[in-house]
Formats: C-alpha cells, structure tokens, sequence
C-alpha cells in the first residue's frame, strides 16, 4: 500500500533553564540529543523526530510552539523536562500550541550511580521533579496530551510513543483531506448523514458532490492502452475467472472495470482526493456499479464509504494513513448478518463489493456476477475471506451535538463452512466480548452499519487520534459489560456537553 502523503516530522523539545549555567545546559543538550537519538532508531515510530534546541526561556518556547502550527511538516510535538523547567514560562506557547503533544516522562539515565551520586548529579538529572511541574500547567490549561513515562530504552514506552505517532499521522491526514462524493448518499438512509461543516471545522476535512457524470467523461476517454496495462496486471495478481480472460465472452466487462479505474484514479489524482464515496442509487451513465476499482483504490490507501458514506471514507483514509508499513490491513466494511448458533454466535460482514484486499487471507479472485441492486450490468469484484486474526471494527457517527467513534476489538475467523455462492469479499469474525453485548453495546452507542476494519491497528492508536481530535470514543472489548457501558455513555454525554461551553 502506497499512502501519497507530504513530508512529515515529529519535533522534540526539551525544557531546562538559565539558573544551572552554560555548562550544564550543553550537557543537557547533549543527552536530549541521545534521546531524541534513541526514539529515531525505533522503526516501530513513523517519523523522524527532529531535534531542537534546549528552551530555557518563554519567549523561545511560544516562537517554537508558533513555528509548529505554522509548519505543516510538523505533525505533533514531544516534550521532556529533561532539568526544572518553571512551568510558567510554557503558559503562552502550549497554550497557543494547536498540533498534537506527547509529554515524555524520561530521563538520560536508567539506573542511578548509587555510589556516586552527588548535587551535580541531582541538579541535572531531575526529570521527576521538571516533569511534575510541567504536567500540572498541562492541566492546569486544559492542554489535550498523551504522557509516557519510563526509560527511552524500554520497548514498551517506544511502542506507546510509536502509537502516539501514528495517530498524529492520522490527525495532520484528516486535517488536509479532500473527499469526492459521487452523488448523494443513500435516500432516506440516516447515519450516513452528517453535518459536513462541523466535520471540516473539527477535522478539517473537506467533502463536496461531484456529479456521476463528471466522472464518466474520464471513464469513456480512457487510454486503450493504460486500460490493457491494467487487465493484463489483473491476470498476473488475481485468479482470474476463465469468462473474464482474453477472447472470452465476459472480457469486456473485464476491459470496462478497469477503463473505470483509469477514470476514476484520474479524476482523485487531478483533484487532489483521497477519499471518494459512490452510490448504487446515482450512477449516471456508468454501465456497472463501482467495484474492482473501488477495491483496488483501497488497496492504494484511498478512503471509500459506500452509499456516499463520506464519514466512513474519511476515517478510512485516516486510519490507513495510520497502519502504512503494519502488518495487517484495513478496509471498508459493513455488519450485515450474523450466525446466532449458541455458543458459536459469528458476525458475516461484507459489502456489495467494496471490501479491501489488503486483508485478504489469500490471493483475491477476480470474478463477475449479478448484482440485484443498482440496475447495471454484471460488475466485476475481488472475491475472498479475510485473513484470521484480532482486529477492530470502528465507526464515525453524528449526534447532532458532537461526533462520536464507537469501536469493538474482534476476532477475525476462517468462515466455518465454505460460502461457495457469495460472489463478494467478507470477514467472518466473533466480537468481543460476545455477540449478544457487543450489539447491545454498539446499538445503544449509535454506532453506524459502516465501518472500517483494521487488522493493523488496536485500540490505543484510536484512543491517541481521539484525544488529538477532541472526541469522543466508546470501546465494546472483553471487559465490557451492559451496565458499566450505559454507565459510560452518559457520563460522557455530561462530559461533552459541559466542555462545549455555553
């Protein structure tokens, strides 16, 4: 998967200031430097972390939190009291700061020289003192954060700085996003609707309409041989069903999906999108519904919602942009039946064709089939089940006040028996931490049909991007319980009402 993004850095300040003198500041500089040194050498962070100078005063610190929101190659600070940095001189710069800020509770040394210990040392090594003064004027201003704390050497707090990084990532894709929406989304359809202002204001993604046919026009002038490149690359990656292959009597429909893809990569590329909705309900002057090309686009890092689902292609391009280089995928998908066997309940989720390759359990089998939707010809789509393993499904929702993300941490299982005659691609998974709560759970929340799953990401990556965006997430996982999740959506209806402010 290729995410087509511009370049992006994490900056690292470290705080300290005048009263121990030049010499200890260029120590000081010195083992920021080792530490910024050892977050870079972690290939589990998705940035490079640039180093800055050591801030010793608060005119310093408010220009550098300026330069952050000014630069867009910057995506998130971390910040590390490396000595006693006096909180006061931060008020004005993190409280002018608007990109992400992971506070790292760290210091130079992991073991102390219990037998040489000094004043020296003491002054200089005094994190544990700098670090508390620092997180309460976070606090004390409302500062939305993620803190770390333990020694830079130790797995555990580079995966959760790695997380935090992702999920930066995330927040700086939404923040320039461009979604086309071809048509509108499905008639009379409620959650695929949303107030795209709030959207763009909290986000910043920016959704509009595009006729279906200000697409068809790129579709009909396709290069014949661009369209010949792409089928003959679809012979070599997919098991190809024989009506489709050269000479036979379904290739052109063969030749038409991918004169589709042609078409619509021109028309996102030209634009600048990332992310695309269609709808089976306005398809204009195209002969099929979307499919092939709608899979392959995903495979790319592309967001799609179906039914002009603009919320779940934002959030899918995000968390594609989040999961680029994890093993594992991510895809657009839909709760669309369920196995209630006791004791045995599975959920099926599928789509009418839209269902990502990038977690497949195998090689996709490209095939065409009827549709008894959309009033079209036969469209062509990858077929195949996804490949085992934990994952999460996670939904975006308007309430109308505030957005919500409703997610649920699942097991993603080979389908007990084959499914010979489902003509699309699934994933047949056990939610945690059962069915029956699970729905409960997700339909007292208000969590959407559309969803994106991901086998790349977990729930603290969701968490990070949630508290980056200010908004609220609900997770249905093991230890969930009916009462205790009712319990935790309305205190955070009370929350959220109150932080809105008159």
């Amino acid at each position: 998967m290729t995410i087509a993004s511009p370049p992006r850095e994490i900056w690292f300040l470290t705080g300290s200031q005048g009263l121990y003198g030049e010499a200890t500041l260029a120590q000081v500089a010195e083992q920021s430097r080792a530490i910024c040194a050892v977050l870079n050498g972690d290939s589990g962070i998705l940035l490079p972390v640039v180093w800055k100078p050591v801030l010793a005063d608060a005119s310093a610190i408010r220009r550098l939190c300026l330069e952050a929101n000014a630069d867009d190659r910057c995506v998130g600070l971390i910040a590390w009291m490396h000595t006693f940095s006096p909180a006061k001189m931060w008020i004005a710069g993190i409280d002018a700061l608007r990109k992400p800020l992971l506070h790292l509770h760290t210091q130079a040394n992991r073991e102390l020289p219990w037998d040489t210990i000094d004043m020296d040392f003491m002054n200089l090594n005094q994190a544990a003192h700098g670090d508390r003064e620092f997180g309460f004027v976070e606090t004390r201003l409302g500062v939305a954060r993620k803190t770390v704390a333990g020694h830079v050497s130790d797995p555990a707090v580079t995966r959760r700085v790695a997380s935090w990084s992702r999920a930066a990532v995330g927040r700086a894709e939404m923040s320039t996003l461009k979604v086309a929406r071809f048509g509108d989304n499905m008639r009379d359809v409620a959650v695929t609707e949303g107030d795209k202002v709030e959207a763009q204001l909290r986000f910043g993604v920016s959704v509009n309409t595009y006729a279906v046919n200000d697409l068809t026009p790129l579709i009909e002038k396709a290069d014949e041989a661009a369209v010949t490149d792409l089928v003959t690359a679809y012979e070599d990656l997919y098991r190809l069903a024989p009506e489709l292959r050269t000479g036979q009597p379904r290739h052109d429909s063969l030749r038409y999906a991918a004169r589709v893809e042609v078409g619509l990569r021109t028309f996102l590329t030209e634009g600048g999108f990332h992310a695309f909705t269609t709808n089976f309900e306005d398809l204009g002057d195209l002969l099929q519904l979307p499919g092939l090309a709608v899979q392959r686009l995903m495979a790319d890092g592309y967001g799609f919602g179906g039914e002009g689902d603009w919320k779940t292609a934002v959030l899918l391009r995000t968390l594609k942009a989040m999961g680029q280089g994890l093993p594992g995928g991510t895809s657009f998908m839909e709760d669309y039946t369920y196995d209630l066997t006791p004791g045995a309940e599975v959920n099926l989720g599928a789509h009418m064709l839209e269902v990502c390759p990038s977690i497949a359990a195998g090689t996709p089998s490209c095939e065409i089939h009827p549709l008894s939707i959309g009033g079209r010809e036969d469209p062509v789509r990858l077929v195949f089940d996804s490949a085992p393993g934990p994952a999460v499904v996670v939904g975006l929702t308007d309430l109308g006040d505030r957005f919500r993300l409703v997610a649920n941490t699942i097991d993603i299982i080979s389908p007990p028996q084959p499914l010979p005659r489902l003509p699309v691609a699934r994933a047949v998974w056990k939610p945690r931490p059962d069915l029956r709560t699970s729905a409960e759970a997700w339909l007292t929340a208000g969590g959407p049909h559309h969803t994106v799953l991901t086998s790349a990401l977990c729930t603290e990556e969701l968490d990070d991007l949630a508290e980056m965006l200010r908004t609220e997430l609900v997770v249905i996982d093991q230890d969930t319980t009916p009462r205790q999740f009712l319990r935790e959506l309305r205190w955070n209806q009370a929350y959220y009402r109150l932080a809105q402010g008159l």
